[in-house]
């Protein structure tokens, strides 16, 4: 486990995705609390409006830097560190009218605790326009080669266990607290769909052969 928590998920059929420790820091020793009498400096969170200072995902990610969880995605995913927390902003203030960008660029730093600038409107707008365009043509290159014959269905069992054990990680670091029990069910009805899929594929290339 690294200082900032992040670590790759292991290639073990009965390990779960690691969780990201904590940062390192520890509370103030006795006696090094407030002094009396002495006015407390305002609060920098005073003008953070209330459900930004609630916001609570990431949180296992306190300590880490942008770099390293990009590096991470990066290796792993199509996305980058920017797009993969503003995806999930988006979704998170997400109101009937739309979606709150401007709240989201104007408190990105204590949204995400690897982020640090604020962003425009036009800015979150782009990351989640990118974060989009890549999961449909990693969508679209997955789709293609599940049904080209290129793999076995063991193979792609396997890729399906690789992929899911990255995609469970960035969950947990996002809070989001999954059983046992609603892993396998996910990853059953996955692999279950990707063979539909694969033996749809193979039927359609028999009988183009045929004709």
């Amino acid at each position: 486990m690294t200082d900032d928590g992040l670590e790759p998920p292991e290639r073990d059929a009965d390990a779960r995705a690691p969780s990201l420790e904590a940062d390192g820091r520890e509370d103030a020793p006795d006696g090094e609390g407030p002094m009396p009498d002495v006015p407390e400096p305002e609060s920098e969170t005073s003008d953070v409006p209330e459900e930004i200072r609630k916001y609570a995902r990431f949180k296992k990610m306190d300590g880490a830097q942008y770099d390293r969880v990009n590096e991470f995605l990066r290796d792993r995913t199509y996305v980058t560190a920017r797009e993969w927390a503003i995806a999930r902003l988006c979704s998170d203030f997400r109101t009937e009218t739309g979606v709150e960008m401007t709240k989201i660029g104007e408190n990105l730093p204590e949204l995400v605790p690897f982020m640090t600038d604020t962003y425009t409107p036009q800015a979150v707008n782009q990351a989640r326009s990118s974060f989009d365009d890549k999961v449909r043509k990693a969508g679209a290159t997955f789709l293609y080669g599940a049904m080209c014959d290129f793999y076995t269905a063991e193979e792609l069992d396997d890729v399906m266990y690789e992929v899911t054990e990255v995609a469970k990680f960035l969950l947990e670091v996002e809070g989001v607290d999954l059983s046992v029990e609603d892993e396998l069910e996910a990853e059953e009805r996955i692999s279950s769909v990707m063979r539909e899929v694969r033996e749809a594929s193979k039927e359609l290339r028999d009988a183009e052969a045929d004709e």
